[in-house]
């Protein structure tokens, strides 16, 4: 049973690690803040949901996001910080107040 699994293991890891490679990093725009977000939001999730949910964010949803990235999963993101990450979140990716 062991060395079953052992086989199946081997066999399935050079197809993830091939997806993996496929995978293109995100580049987020470059601004004052993105250092905050990429080590605050990028130590726990991809990147990718930044531009993802930028079609739905205004301000007040990206400070409820960080918010609750905080509050609900338990970021470790101090009060300055999130500030800052919402400020970058807002000035580049969030809705204009008229969409």
């Amino acid at each position: 049973m062991r060395s079953s699994t052992i086989t199946l293991l081997c066999a399935i890891m050079p197809v993830a690690t091939a997806a993996a490679a496929l995978e293109k990093p995100v580049s987020l725009k470059q601004a004052p803040g993105l250092d905050k977000v990429e080590a605050n939001c990028g130590a726990c999730h991809s990147l990718d949901y930044v531009p993802m949910n930028s079609k739905f964010l205004n301000a007040a949803g990206w400070n409820a996001e960080v918010t609750k990235m905080i509050n609900a999963f338990g970021a470790p993101i101090n009060a300055a910080d999130a500030n800052v990450i919402a400020d970058y979140l807002t000035a580049n990716y969030g809705l204009s107040p008229t969409q």
